[in-house]
């Protein structure tokens, strides 16, 4: 790597020594960085990067090895898995080339780089400012959205991280738009103050997302007092002393411009600024005074309209070079880069530097390859290319810029020449002064001057334009132009129409809306419910499923709610601690910011105690979702396609209230299976959590004891006052989500956010407990045995119903059973206590028997015999025909 040193002297001298700036840090960073001073309101001096390739001309391979070197950390940090999956974003105009680079590090990751540049008919799909810049704008022209909407790790790319606002810009906007679980800042150097680092901890955590960064070089940059002030009035004396020496005159004679003194005792010389003319002046003064035409400011023009004839656009002394292009290649990242582009360009490469070096004169031994502002990744590559096959050439690469930076001719400052001439692509911002900095006086022998064609104009060609300026300085300019990619009609496949956002309360249900979000629709209105005889007789007589109609809500006697109190007050602590370890074993291991989704509507209240301990024991603010799951139909695609295109799906946990035999996690594991082969969607885990699985069916579970979840206990006044999933088709289509009704009319009787509140309570008693029950399972084995499945086959044989679906094992189940359904009888566990107090309680109202078993794996099992229920529905949820 080439120091940023002049004949020996740090690049960074000539500031610090008059503005007492200092770099801290890495011993890396004088070679990497040197210092400049520009006219700016929120900050003087300039951070002058001697390996990005933007205001330093450098070895090609210099320039593309660092980002190419910082991709392959950035692909070591996050695996191959995760890196296969990344999308790299570049900051205009100073980061595209570097991101380029950086993206091919990455390996498979596509690029996407800011623009300043809005281009007709590409919608813009975020934005965000930089506010220390002098042109803050940055816009976001993907030719496809989708390209921003993955949910892989998105990688920031900039040359500096100075104060990381530009960082918290942008995640802020595209974290708004298009939810992350990840991002990763890559720059060259990270140049933060310590507060400004805790900042961005800060803000990951308010976020929710983990932010990694990777830079080549760390420091700091220490500033005295009154600095801004001191380099204001620097850049203003620099500026009156240009003017007094005659530097506003483009007649004016050679010579010195202006004259500054060295700071007191410093040993420093005073020395010469052949460029004295400051940020935005309107001077243009070149190295070589004497080569100015008349009356030539820098100032731009409007562009003439119409063709121009080709004697009138290029400079004598300007050979162009067609270098073949392919048709369809983008120039750049605006509107997106893929792997594809990739090898398409280095398949091209060579080709095309083959032109350029035919081009070059013979007795060139000194090339620069000139970019264009953006345009920073093709000319690097050009550049690179042809520094490995012209032999006996020393080839540099840099590009112009839109940012004014002061000039001085001091071996300890950074940017000592700079070409001031108009802008030439049309810019949207008006016209204006564009620069080329350490490019006069280099002794090039060529410079090739690489534009896309939106900059091939008439100011580019102008008597004051950027070609004229080099040829002042080089004996051979040549010019070639990439086509500038215009994005075509993106071909989308067909697409399901926009999905609603999730119903919430006090809209749909009683709980608060950020308890949880239901993706159902709303069918309060629709009269669905009938007579639990009437209405299994009419599934069973026309093969209707179960999901079709909707059961009369079983309104408990007031000795059941009171029973329903008592078992709440005496299991709130057992359920707090379920409800604690479930969650720390989610947080473990299936994901550090887990998106619940409920299993509508008996998960719900189980989900809405998860998000509750994750707030309480680790300030955690979890997205949770309730969905419907029809057994024989499945889960709710539309459901899981809203999901996918909001949160990232490996981070989705499916959430339960308990495991009876097991048929929903079947079920569940299936339904994943057909919408990934339907869908082509991915990352869905099965695994469903819960409070209890005395089935032993899933490895999530806070245990495996079979007692009294209270929630089991009630219907929708537990439950948010929402009804079962309803799934019929003439009230669901294919693109709604399923069903459900909110039974405001019983909101006297609800206790769903009493039932909530009483275990969210004994949060703080059961810390220790959960903790314990937590360490125990994660070290434990927790494979399911399914022992709950072999013991309802056994019942089923033994008891003559010759139908697993027909058993409903746990105490959950059994209490489904007796509110829904008109069962047969109960087997319960001989010594069961107060938890079956609820169930004999119903048994008695409902006139069915209770058996007490000796050998019962469950405290209790509800049984149902189409021989004394003509409703009861097999496996696929439809009637059973004996």
């Amino acid at each position: 790597m080439n120091k940023a040193v002049n004949d020996g002297v740090w690049s960074g001298s000539w500031v610090a020594e008059r503005l007492g700036v200092r770099l801290e840090g890495d011993d890396e960073l004088t070679g990497m960085l040197g210092l400049a001073l520009r006219r700016n309101p929120k900050r003087a001096h300039l951070l002058v990067s001697n390996v990005l390739g933007k205001h330093v001309p450098q070895s090609p391979s210099v320039v593309y090895g660092a980002g190419f070197a910082l991709g392959r950390r950035v692909r070591e940090l996050l695996g191959a898995e995760e890196a296969a999956r990344a999308v790299v974003l570049g900051y205009a105009e100073t980061a595209t080339g570097l991101g380029h680079s950086v993206a091919d590090g990455v390996g498979l990751a596509p690029y996407l780089h800011s623009t300043r540049r809005p281009v007709a008919g590409v919608a813009r799909a975020g934005g965000f400012e930089e506010s220390h810049s002098h042109a803050t704008s940055h816009l976001l022209l993907p030719e496809d959205p989708a390209l921003l909407v993955g949910d892989g790790p998105l990688v920031l790319v900039d040359d500096e991280f100075s104060t990381g606002n530009t960082v918290l810009n942008t995640v802020r906007d595209l974290h708004e738009r298009y939810p992350r679980r990840r991002y990763v800042v890559v720059a060259l150097v990270d140049m933060r103050s310590a507060a400004d680092a805790g900042r961005l901890a800060e803000f990951a955590g308010e976020i929710g997302a983990r932010v990694d960064l990777v830079a080549a070089a760390t420091g700091t940059v220490r500033l005295p007092e009154g600095v801004l002030e001191k380099g204001q009035e620097l850049v203003a004396r620099y500026e009156a002393e240009s003017a007094g020496a005659g530097g506003l005159s483009s007649a004016a004679p050679s010579g010195p411009v202006a004259q500054f003194p060295a700071p007191p005792n410093s040993g420093v010389a005073a020395e010469t600024g052949r460029e004295g003319n400051a940020p935005g002046s309107g001077l243009a003064i070149e190295a070589d005074q004497e080569s100015n035409p008349p009356g030539a400011r820098g100032t731009a023009r409007s562009a003439p309209t119409g063709p121009q004839p080709e004697d009138e656009r290029t400079h004598p002394h300007v050979t162009r070079v067609d270098l073949h292009w392919p048709p369809g290649l983008p120039d750049g990242g605006r509107h997106g880069f893929t792997p594809a582009h990739r090898s398409h360009l280095e398949d091209t490469l060579p080709a095309m530097t083959a032109r350029l070096a035919e081009a070059l004169p013979k007795s060139a031994r000194r090339v620069l390859v000139l970019g264009f502002e953006e345009l920073m990744y093709a000319p690097l590559r050009l550049a690179r290319e042809l520094e490995q096959v012209a032999e006996g050439v020393e080839v540099r690469y840099s590009t112009t810029t839109r940012s004014p930076v002061l000039a001085v001719d001091d071996p300890g400052y950074a940017i000592r020449t700079r070409l001031v001439f108009p802008a030439h692509d049309t810019p949207a911002d008006g016209p204006g002064e564009r620069y080329a900095y350490n490019v006069a006086g280099a002794g090039f022998d060529a410079v090739i001057a690489v534009v896309d064609s939106v900059a091939d104009t008439p100011e580019l060609h102008a008597p004051d334009g950027l070609l004229a300026r080099l040829s002042a300085h080089a004996p051979q300019v040549l010019l070639a132009v990439v086509p500038s990619y215009v994005p075509g009609p993106l071909a989308l496949p067909e697409r399901h129409p926009m999905l609603p956002e999730p119903l919430r309360g006090p809209a749909f249900s009683s709980y608060a809306p950020e308890e949880v979000g239901w993706l159902l629709q709303d069918l309060s209105d629709v009269t669905l419910e009938a007579p639990t005889e009437e209405r299994e007789e009419a599934i069973q007589s026309g093969g209707a499923h179960y999901a079709e109609s909707l059961p009369v809500e079983y309104q408990p006697s007031e000795q059941y709610q009171e029973l329903f109190q008592t078992a709440l007050a005496e299991s709130a602590a057992r359920l707090a601690q379920a409800a604690g370890a479930v969650t720390e074993i989610v947080l473990a291991e299936r994901s550090p910011r887990p998106v619940l989704v409920s299993l509508a509507r008996a998960g719900t209240p189980v989900g809405v105690l998860m998000r509750r301990w994750a707030q309480f024991r680790h300030g955690l603010e979890l997205p949770h979702y309730a969905v419907s799951i029809v057994r024989g139909r499945g889960i709710d695609a539309n459901a899981l396609r809203w999901l996918a295109a909001h949160h990232d799906p490996r981070d989705v946990v499916f959430v339960d209230g308990w495991t009876g035999k097991g048929a929903i996690t079947r079920e569940l594991t299936a339904a994943i299976r057909e919408f990934e082969a339907s869908d082509g969607i991915t990352g869905f885990d099965p695994e469903i959590a819960v409070l209890a699985d005395p089935g032993s069916c899933v490895r999530t579970y806070g245990t495996r004891e079979d007692y009294l979840i209270p929630s089991a206990c009630l219907n929708s006044t537990v439950s948010g006052l929402i009804s079962r999933t309803v799934l019929r088709a003439d009230l669901v289509g294919p693109h709604d989500y399923h069903g459900a009704k909110f039974y405001r009319e019983l909101a006297g009787a609800d206790v769903s956010v009493a039932f909530l509140d009483a275990v969210s309570a004994r949060f703080a008693e059961v810390v220790d407990a959960v903790d314990a029950t937590a360490k125990e399972l994660l070290s434990g084995d927790r494979e399911p045995t399914w022992e709950g499945w072999a013991a309802v086959e056994r019942i089923s044989e033994e008891y003559g119903i010759h139908d697993v679906n027909l058993v409903k094992p746990g105490v959950g189940e059994t209490t489904r059973v007796l509110l829904r359904r008109v069962p047969w009888k109960i087997l319960a566990r001989a010594g069961a206590g107060a938890d079956l107090d609820h169930v004999r309680l119903l048994a008695e109202q409902r006139g069915v028997p209770v058996e007490e078993v000796a050998e019962l794996p469950y405290t209790c099992v509800g049984l149902i015999h189409p021989k004394y229920t003509r409703g009861a529905t097999g496996a696929d949820g439809r009637a059973v025909n004996l």
